[in-house]
């Protein structure tokens, strides 16, 4: 298997965290392509036809795109129990964990990729009000379940978390949140972390 991947996504940190702690590691190739809100190499796009990373390449099968669908496969496949029957919470927990990081990435591309006589800081901003929601949602609502045995929610809080770290440092996202803070500096110390931390 190819993992079609790019830059310090977070979408694809998760999926590599995943095939960490899964120990399948060693099943997949990752592969670098070029993914942009512009556009995407033809690699890329042969794989998957919307251009976004990641995507998961396959021998028995069409190749798997969006970091829910690839996770489930390779939690399936390694029978890793991470998505538990009847786990609504969890799957609300990664969607929660998704929506943090989309916004967090939407912030990132509209410097990177619109010129600044265009910025939008009321945007950017509603964007972050989206990230400070999800984050105010996770420390008040959800660290009872972060406590409990590790699923695909903890990984992706965890890939969110170390997003924030990596690209909104200047915000602070800890500050009143003490409860994630603690909980986040515990988990990104697993090898899975340690081993796919983009800042080295």
């Amino acid at each position: 298997m190819k993992l079609l991947m790019a830059g310090p996504s977070p979408f694809v940190r998760k999926v590599l965290v995943l095939l960490h702690e899964t120990g399948q590691s060693g099943d997949v190739e990752a592969v670098t392509v070029t993914a942009t809100p512009g556009g995407a190499d033809a690699t890329l796009k042969a794989a998957n036809p919307v251009g976004k990373i990641p995507a998961l390449v396959r021998d028995e099968g069409p190749t798997l795109y969006d970091s829910r669908v690839i996770c489930r496969y390779l939690d399936d496949r390694a029978g890793a129990g991470l998505y538990p029957e009847q786990g609504w919470d969890t799957l609300v927990l990664e969607a929660t964990a998704d929506a943090l990081m989309e916004a967090a990435v939407l912030m990132i591309y509209e410097k990177r990729f619109r010129p600044e006589e265009i910025w939008s800081a009321d945007w950017i901003e509603a964007q972050w009000g989206k990230v400070e929601g999800a984050l105010d949602a996770l420390n008040a609502r959800w660290m009872s379940h972060l406590a409990g045995p590790m699923d695909i929610g903890h990984i992706g809080v965890a890939c969110g978390l170390g997003y924030l770290d990596f690209r909104h440092g200047d915000r602070d996202w800890r500050k009143g949140r003490d409860a994630l803070a603690k909980w986040y500096d515990t988990f990104a110390a697993r090898p899975s972390m340690v081993e796919t931390n983009p800042q080295g």
